[in-house]
């Protein structure tokens, strides 16, 4: 259903049922949920990467054939687990990862577009398909219209059409497309250790900023980020960076 792995400074969140195409089931939700807080709270862990088993999907989405309409107010909390997921995603402070490794639909591409770097295989379909089953792409349209721009993510909710993971990058969901698993893992692996390799405060803070920002009007956001700029001065490894800048050397971070 989920496993989670931590391998050096590297958390890896799977959705592990290929054989269906790793649906987002209740159970899985709530697994997920429970791995990432343990993610965000290991100080081993820099970097968290949510992936799919196999080769065919990342995710496609909600189980639809696995109770979800069994019980709809009873299962209410627990479909919404989603929310809490993206919620910790967001005010987590540290960096996560999608390793798209195949289709990416419904809830599925909402998970991967809640992601910080989105890294897709070219052969990945995405799309928001709830439309085609009688359904809307609710919670996932949070995510959505902060990153694509008003016409384009109403057309995608209202039609489900799915497309190419390169109109993705178009459409601002896709940080890059890879041509197959192998380059997808090397490039994620690169992104690891590039994340992995940056100071904790400076990261924390202005990844925390980022995103609040955009909820925002602008004179909060720019006292906001005014004090986050303090804020990240008093830090040690600030000090440390300009230091190393100054003497022309590589910076020894502390995470202080």
């Amino acid at each position: 259903m989920l496993r989670y792995d931590v391998s050096g400074q590297r958390a890896t969140i799977t959705l592990d049922d290929p054989g269906r195409r790793n649906p987002l089931s209740t159970g899985a939700l709530a697994k997920m949920a429970e791995s990432l807080e343990a993610a965000l709270a290991d100080d081993r862990v820099r970097v968290i990467v949510f992936t799919g088993a196999g080769d065919t999907a990342f995710s496609a989405g909600g189980d639809l054939g696995g109770g979800f309409f069994d019980d709809p107010i009873g299962l209410h909390r627990a479909r919404g687990v989603i929310s809490d997921v993206f919620r910790m995603m967001r005010r987590g402070s540290k960096p996560t990862i999608a390793r798209v490794n195949g289709h990416a639909l419904a809830g599925g591409f909402g998970l991967a577009a809640a992601c910080d770097i989105v890294v897709a295989v070219e052969y990945a379909k995405m799309g928001t398909t709830e439309i085609r089953v009688g359904l809307w792409p609710m919670q996932i349209s949070a995510i959505l219209q902060r990153l694509v721009p008003a016409r384009q993510a109403i057309e995608l909710f209202m039609t489900g059409r799915i497309f190419s993971a390169a109109e993705g990058v178009d459409l601002g969901v896709v940080t890059k497309t890879v041509p197959d698993v192998a380059t997808l893992d090397e490039v994620v692996d690169e992104y690891v250790t590039a994340l992995a390799a940056t100071p904790r405060v400076a990261m924390a803070f202005g990844r925390d900023a980022f995103y609040l920002v955009q909820d925002v009007g602008i004179d909060v956001a720019l006292d906001h980020l005014q004090v986050g700029l303090t804020a990240t001065t008093l830090s040690e490894d600030a000090r440390e960076g300009v230091a190393a800048f100054i003497d022309k050397r590589s910076p020894d971070w502390s995470d202080r």
